[in-house]
């Protein structure tokens, strides 16, 4: 699979040293193809997030899959199945749960939310630590992008075209419910349509994102890329083709840089994610040297 996708470019890059390790070694293909079907549905949902205001939502949910998959992972070790679908019930459950507790108690979905994740986060390091080893925990919470597997890319390349399906389907009622979710509800039955419905790519987008950056990163995927475009644009379309850039661009160069000089390699991919979000807040039009007037909220289709 991955030897297809790159042999377009092979005399190109069997030319350029820098980017020799893509050709020689099957984990990296692996790696960068994962990491590429990985950014084009995580930075869209991103974009989405942050302009429903949702952005510590998705680091608590990225937070609260960890204990379904360390079930998983104790039922049937490192199964990509077991770990996909613990981590997908507890996201749901800790997303419906912090909901009816909103819903029916005095409490708000925040801090609702938070109670739930911090839980959950406890919960599973738990697990791990105690059922599993050093190398388990650092596996759940780092990810193994460098040991991702047919398996693990089959599903995330499932995942990432299940998910611009969705939001090519939902694009109206999310837009909606990013200026107006009351008016949405008043005038549409598509409300709770596209809030669950976009509370479930999110969860199985940081599922995806767990497997290959771990619980810890996978959320930097999301929220950085989608940040950083907005300093750039304000108009949805673009926003979502410079976020999903950004991130496939800070995936390779991650990548590339944790090999030439052996760092981890998930936070290096969300570090340089977040280098260019540090330049771009103080250079871009949007950004603190260039931009005077009072940031506007309003989003543009």
């Amino acid at each position: 699979m991955s030897e297809l996708a790159i042999s377009p470019f092979m005399p190109w890059l069997l030319a350029n040293p820098l980017f020799g390790p893509l050709v020689e070694f099957g984990f990296m293909r692996n790696a960068l193809l994962g990491c590429v079907a990985l950014s084009l549905s995580a930075a869209p949902v991103g974009v989405f997030l942050m302009l429903r205001r949702m952005s510590l939502m998705g680091d608590a949910m990225a937070h609260a899959i960890l204990p379904g998959a360390a079930i998983g992972y104790l039922a049937a070790g490192l199964s990509l199945t077991a770990m996909t679908i613990g981590g997908i019930v507890a996201g749901l459950a800790v997303a419906v749960g912090s909901g009816l507790v909103s819903r029916n108690t005095v409490l708000r979905e925040d801090t609702s939310l938070a109670a739930f994740y911090l839980l959950s986060l406890a919960l599973g390091v738990l697990i791990v630590s105690v059922r599993g080893n050093s190398v388990d925990l650092l596996h759940v919470l780092f990810g193994t992008v460098l040991a991702l597997d047919d398996a693990a890319l089959g599903l995330l390349g499932g995942i990432s075209a299940v998910t611009l399906v969705s939001l090519v389907l939902l694009r109206r009622p999310l837009m909606l419910e990013c200026l107006d979710p009351g008016f949405l509800r008043q005038v549409s039955r598509w409300s709770p349509v596209a809030h669950y419905g976009f509370l479930g790519l999110l969860v199985i987008n940081l599922v995806a994102g767990f497997h290959a950056l771990g619980t810890l990163m996978a959320v930097g995927i999301m929220v950085l890329p989608a940040a950083t475009a907005r300093f750039w644009v304000r108009r949805l379309g673009p926003l979502v083709f410079l976020a999903t850039a950004l991130a496939l661009a800070a995936c390779l160069t991650g990548l590339l840089l944790s090999y030439h000089v052996d760092l981890p390699t998930s936070p290096t991919i969300v570090l340089t994610l977040g280098v260019s979000y540090l330049l771009s807040m103080v250079f871009a039009p949007q950004g603190a040297l260039r931009h005077r007037r009072p940031a506007s909220s309003h989003l543009q289709a």
